[in-house]
């Protein structure tokens, strides 16, 4: 597997696999509002998108998304990996390792403190995935969240 960041020409083989990613979550099929939504991110450098490639087909197969945030207390920054998805045909083939590699590469390089990701309770997969790659299950603080 080949992993880059994204480039200007990447939105459309983004938004696609953006699109799969949500319908994995139960949301309907939207992918002009996923090219709309990731333009924008895009554009206003709000978030960091790497791209896994298949370099026999040159066909995307995954991504992940950082966005930056910022740790009051350590003053540093810190990146939220909010999404990782890789196609289904393409799993256990070593991309999305690969894809949170990049994403600790470039944590590193911009001086972070840190990544932070969530995942389901039941995903049981990633969790597998996300320990076995050095993260840690934080048991100090309970996290919360207001819908508006």
């Amino acid at each position: 597997m080949i992993i880059r960041e994204v480039a200007s020409g990447d939105l459309e083989p983004l938004a696609q696999l953006f699109d799969e990613y949500r319908q994995f979550y139960e949301q309907a099929s939207d992918v002009e509002g996923a090219r709309r939504f990731l333009e924008e991110r895009l554009n206003r450098s709000e978030s960091v998108v790497f791209l896994a490639i298949d370099p026999s087909s040159g066909n995307t197969v995954g991504f992940t998304q950082l966005y930056p945030s910022f740790s009051s207390i350590s003053m540093k920054r810190v990146w939220i990996l909010n999404d990782l998805y890789v196609r289904e045909e393409y799993r256990n083939r070593g991309a999305a390792k690969l894809l949170l590699e990049a994403a600790k590469s470039h944590a590193r390089q911009t001086d972070a403190k840190g990544l932070e990701l969530s995942t389901a309770i039941p995903n049981v997969r990633a969790q597998r995935l996300y320990e076995t790659s050095g993260y840690e299950r934080d048991t100090e603080f309970y996290h919360y969240f207001l819908s508006l």
